[in-house]
């Protein structure tokens, strides 16, 4: 099973929304044998799931954390280096966008990682920005969601 994550960049986490996440993940995956967790490394949401993912990954086998990455560049693989030598991800990858513009890169990657995903867990409280956008492309897709602000 693979897992990606939708979320604002700025977001205030509290012990219930925390909470939310865990009970959303654990339901999801009791079950399941591997699972993959995709992360574009960006924003609140994002790094606090990824927080939630390395301790519930601790309780169990068969998970991996995962950095999807947007670009290729020199500065790009020296926070790569950092982000595995910190252990803050098991693994990185590079979606195939090589012919995408830089500047359309983190959509085009954000993408990627729901059209790969069994399931996605958002946070998306408004209907503008990159998540909203992310949220819809995923809407589009018939991917199974669950919004925790809903």
């Amino acid at each position: 099973m693979i897992i990606t994550f939708i979320g604002h960049g700025t977001l205030r986490i509290n012990s219930d929304l925390s909470k939310k996440i865990v009970t959303t993940l654990k339901s999801n995956i009791e079950r399941e044998e591997r699972i993959i967790f995709y992360f574009g490394g960006y924003g609140d949401f994002d790094n606090h799931c990824a927080s939630i993912c390395r301790k519930i990954k601790k309780e169990k086998s068969g998970c991996e954390i995962v950095f999807v990455t947007p670009y290729i560049t020199q500065s790009q693989q020296e926070k790569i280096k950092y982000l595995i030598n910190a252990k803050l991800y098991d693994s990185t990858l590079y979606p195939p966008i090589e012919n995408t513009p830089p500047r359309y890169a983190i959509i085009k990657r954000n993408e990627w990682m729901v059209s790969e995903a069994d399931l996605v867990i958002a946070y998306v409280s408004h209907t503008y920005g990159g998540a909203y956008k992310t949220l819809r492309y995923a809407r589009s897709k018939n991917k199974k969601i669950i919004n925790l602000a809903e």
